[in-house]
C-alpha cells in the first residue's frame, strides 16, 4: 500500500475514491465465523443454506463492514491523517455477499466540517461495497476525524 495520505483541507464534498477488487473466499467465510463465533446455519451449513431463497451460504454482513474498512485503508488516503472513526450510520445490507463475489469500495466525500479544533476536522463519507456485477451490496455512512495541515505541528 502506497501512502497517499490526504489531510482535512484536501477533502471536498463530491470527491469519489474507488478501491481495487477483492474476491471473497471460503477461507474468509470460515475465518470470520471462527473470529466472531457466529456459526448461524445460513453461514456455516451448506445443506441448510441450499434450501433457502438464495440457495447457498451467505457471507456475514459484519464481514462486509470489515472488508469495507480494510479497503479504505488500501486507498491510502487516510494512512497517516486519520485520528479516529466517529461513527458508522445508516448501514444497509442491500444484497447478499456470496463466496466467490469480487467486491470493491466506492467512497464518496459528503461533508468536511472544520469544527473549532486547530488540529482536526470531521469528514463525513458514504461507503458503498459493490460486487462484480456493479450491484451495491452494502451502503452506509461514516464520519472520521482527520488531521489538518495547519495542526500537524501539534502532533
Amino acid at each position: 500500500m502506497t501512502d497517499h495520505s490526504l489531510y482535512f483541507e484536501d477533502f471536498q464534498p463530491g470527491q469519489t475514491f474507488e478501491s481495487g477488487g477483492r474476491t471473497i473466499t471460503e477461507a474468509d467465510l470460515t475465518m470470520f465465523s471462527m473470529l466472531s463465533g457466529d456459526w448461524n446455519p445460513i453461514h456455516a451449513d451448506a445443506a441448510y443454506a441450499a434450501g433457502t431463497k438464495i440457495g447457498q451460504r451467505l457471507v456475514h454482513g459484519a464481514l462486509g463492514i470489515a472488508i469495507a474498512t480494510g479497503m479504505m485503508h488500501e486507498l491510502g488516503i487516510f494512512h497517516r491523517s486519520v485520528v479516529a472513526m466517529l461513527s458508522i450510520r445508516d448501514w444497509k445490507f442491500v444484497k447478499p455477499i456470496l463466496v466467490g463475489d469480487t467486491l470493491h469500495l466506492v467512497l464518496d466525500i459528503l461533508q468536511a466540517k472544520p469544527g473549532t479544533s486547530a488540529r482536526v476536522g470531521a469528514v463525513d463519507r458514504r461507503l458503498r461495497l459493490v460486487n462484480q456485477h456493479g450491484d451495491t451490496v452494502q451502503d452506509g455512512t461514516s464520519e472520521v476525524l482527520v488531521l489538518k495541515k495547519a495542526g500537524m505541528a501539534a502532533r
